[in-house]
């Protein structure tokens, strides 16, 4: 049965890389016939906590999912944007809805979103814009922690919440709201990716020399710590300026930004971070279209994970079919946010043009024979 599906995946799916360095993962393939795999509208209405309006919270994208396995199933966690407000990028109201699947090809969506906007003390900064953009680890207690930014259509900020079922869900608002004072509550902040190992099919949030470790932000990825993964404080450089451990560069790919992906993983090589590149159109790569959305891996120290030692000077994963080059970003995008083991294969989730969730899969052993 392994053999079969296997086979049927590579024939009914297109190819995403070549061979790659042992750390690398991959390659990774595109079903067919499963893509995408959420995506906008249907029938799902939901009361706003806030205003008391009865919206279709799905209705206008669903995209940028994080995912864990929990109980023999992959929970998904989605942003989707309801058609209210302006017609452009971050002009609507996100919340975070969750689907499950059996097979990690196929999801069943709960019918209201799980975490929203609410009358709480984060409605200031998450209102109206929303919440957006998770990613997803397992505590050693079981609690599931989620990284999300919150977009109150003024400042983007990287906010935290833990839950022990992934539907209620406990805010505690902005990961660097301890620090300094409130130094970096203004900054624009996002896009926290906790490093993590591999348990199973678990994804566990793991310390390295006694603290756990967060990728964030963008144009750069900067680096936070923290003692009990709510509470962050970004490492800064000499000037108390935040460290910045991956930088665009000008000529490939990843030229105009670069921004991490799902949670960067714990390897006997390293620690492997999939991230997300934008292609400048002034100085990027001539192959790509300006502004099209990527994706790369870059390799860090194990001991030290400021440390880079090793990228790829290609994308992994890049637009290639209609789903991810028609939407709101119609540039293109494989935007990567979650990454997960899930029966001996790995399952790679990723938002499409602001649109949808599309997934990839690579099984590591075609690629051992």
């Amino acid at each position: 049965m392994r053999r079969a599906f296997a086979t049927l995946l590579v024939l009914a799916a297109t190819p995403v890389a070549a061979q790659q360095p042992a750390w690398v993962f991959g390659p990774f393939t595109k079903p067919a016939a499963a893509n995408p795999v959420i995506s906008p509208g249907g029938p799902a209405t939901y009361r706003s906590l806030i205003d008391q309006k009865s919206v279709r919270w799905e209705e206008f994208a669903t995209f940028n999912p994080a995912a864990i396995v929990r109980n023999g199933k992959v929970v998904m966690l989605y942003r989707a944007e309801d058609a209210s407000g302006d017609a452009i990028i971050g002009g609507h109201t996100s919340r975070l809805g969750l689907a499950e699947s059996s097979d990690g090809l196929h999801f069943t969506r709960r019918s209201a979103p799980v975490l929203a906007p609410e009358r709480d003390a984060q409605q200031q900064n998450e209102w109206p814009g929303g919440v957006e953009d998770p990613r997803l680890v397992e505590a050693e207690d079981g609690r599931y922690v989620v990284t999300y930014t919150q977009w109150n259509r003024k400042v983007p900020r990287l906010a935290v919440a833990t839950s022990r079922d992934l539907i209620r869900w406990t805010k505690h608002g902005p990961a660097f709201a301890s620090v300094a004072k409130g130094k970096y509550l203004d900054m624009e902040t996002k896009s926290g990716a906790i490093l993590a190992r591999v348990v199973g099919d678990r994804l566990v949030a793991t310390k390295v020399n006694g603290k756990y470790w967060m990728y964030f932000n963008v144009p750069h990825v900067m680096i936070a710590t923290s003692d009990d993964l709510i509470r962050w404080t970004p490492m800064e450089d000499l000037d108390g300026r935040p460290l910045r451990v991956l930088s665009p560069r000008p000529g490939y790919f990843d030229s105009w930004l670069v921004e991490a992906g799902p949670p960067p993983l714990l390897t006997q090589h390293g620690i492997v971070m999939l991230y997300n590149a934008g292609n400048s159109n002034t100085y990027g790569d001539s192959s790509l279209p300006a502004r099209v959305y990527t994706g790369g891996q870059a390799l860090f120290d194990a001991r030290n994970p400021l440390k880079l030692i090793g990228r790829l000077d290609e994308p992994f994963i890049r637009p290639t079919e209609p789903y991810e080059k028609t939407g709101q970003y119609k540039e293109g995008t494989t935007f990567v946010e979650a990454l997960v083991p899930f029966k001996g294969r790995w399952y790679l989730y990723y938002g499409t043009a602001d649109s949808r969730v599309g997934v990839a899969v690579w099984d590591p052993a075609i690629r051992r024979r």
